[in-house]
């Protein structure tokens, strides 16, 4: 089942379920989907590539919210965040741990053939697409950084 109706069923088992939290998130993620989906120049279709990186943008986006809630001391607001992106990351691709991170970035830098931190460029755009949904853009970077530094 595509993502986009797995996120639709979903919200009808919340709404059944009377979950607020989950209700809320999932609308927002449905509402992106759609406006995806009907964009200028799209096909009217939505794979799921697509939708994973809609809801990996989410997630960043709850992330930083909370990050800001918590400098302003509003930590209510900042739980709330948290637990949509608790939410999201459930439709996300299972991330990978910082030592599965690291030797797949140590394969890409020799199969690249990288041997400084000059030819960072190269590592990063060929780490983007073989860790896309698997690990976050900041994550791939600062390992290619430490790798090649």
């Amino acid at each position: 089942m595509a993502l986009f109706d797995t996120v639709s069923n979903d919200i009808k088992a919340a709404m059944l379920a009377k979950d607020k939290i989950r209700l809320e998130a999932l609308r927002g993620v449905k509402k992106e989907f759609l406006e995806a989906k009907t964009a200028k120049g799209a096909d009217g279709d939505l794979t799921d590539e697509a939708a994973v990186k809609i809801l990996q943008k989410m997630v960043k986006q709850r992330k930083d919210s909370a990050s800001i809630y918590q400098e302003q001391n509003r930590p209510e607001l900042a739980e709330k965040e948290l637990a949509e992106v608790a939410v999201l990351e459930e439709y996300l691709p299972k991330q990978l741990s910082p030592e599965e991170l690291e030797k797949t970035i140590r394969e890409i830098i020799t199969s690249v053939g990288a041997t400084s931190a000059k030819d960072m460029g190269k590592v990063m755009g060929a780490a983007t697409k073989a860790l896309a949904g698997k690990a976050e853009g900041r994550l791939i970077s600062e390992a290619v950084k430490r790798l090649l530094g």
